[in-house]
């Protein structure tokens, strides 16, 4: 599961660096991003064929049909899914970070972060919820890295695999189904046995 994750004070540079993105496009504040929060997305312009990525604002988390906020999908069943199936037909995003939070089982917070350091870049799609334009994280089992955590993580695209995340139905369906990178991890809090 995702239910936390940060910008760092190099996110903004390190993205634009990384897609290739006009300087000074990217704005997003240093800190952490919870749900019910406003949050920068990357998006296709789909009144370009070139491919350009347009940041924007969106509120993170759908309204479910019982009225709770939903801010994650599993990717194994996000296409079958009506509440999903359309927004990840055709509303894909990516959600910039400088790495994610997870509680492992004694409520130790887990810093999780790519081993180069560079960003993750999130996926995920949005729709309109409460008449808001509104994002969730998609999540998969966990990897190596992860699974002594959490059994879920979330699904990360590399950073040569966004725009066909953003444009390609199938392409963005065999990314899926791709690893997830290697991470390393920081724990705020660790607890000491002593014998």
């Amino acid at each position: 599961m995702c239910g936390r994750y940060y910008y760092s004070d190099k996110t903004n540079y390190e993205v634009e660096e990384d897609l290739e993105l006009e300087k000074g496009t990217m704005s997003m504040k240093t800190g952490d991003v919870t749900p019910a929060m406003n949050a920068v997305v990357l998006l296709p312009d789909k009144r370009d064929a070139g491919r350009i990525i347009l940041p924007a604002e969106m509120f993170w988390g759908l309204t479910g049909k019982d009225r709770k906020l939903v801010i994650n999908a599993r990717a194994e069943s996000v296409f079958d899914k009506p509440m999903f199936s359309g927004n990840m037909e055709s509303r894909r995003c990516i959600m910039p970070a400088a790495g994610f939070y997870e509680w492992d089982k004694d409520k130790n917070k887990v810093t999780f972060f790519r081993k180069d350091k560079r960003p993750v870049y999130l996926a995920g799609f949005y729709s309109l919820s409460d008449n808001k334009d509104s994002f969730v994280i998609l999540t998969t089992a966990a990897n190596e890295y992860m699974i002594s955590v959490h059994d879920r993580m979330p699904v990360m695209i590399e950073k040569e695999h966004v725009k066909d995340w953003l444009y390609d139905t199938e392409k963005a369906k065999k990314l899926l189904a791709m690893p997830m990178p290697q991470l390393d991890s920081s724990r705020e809090y660790e607890q000491l046995i002593l014998f």
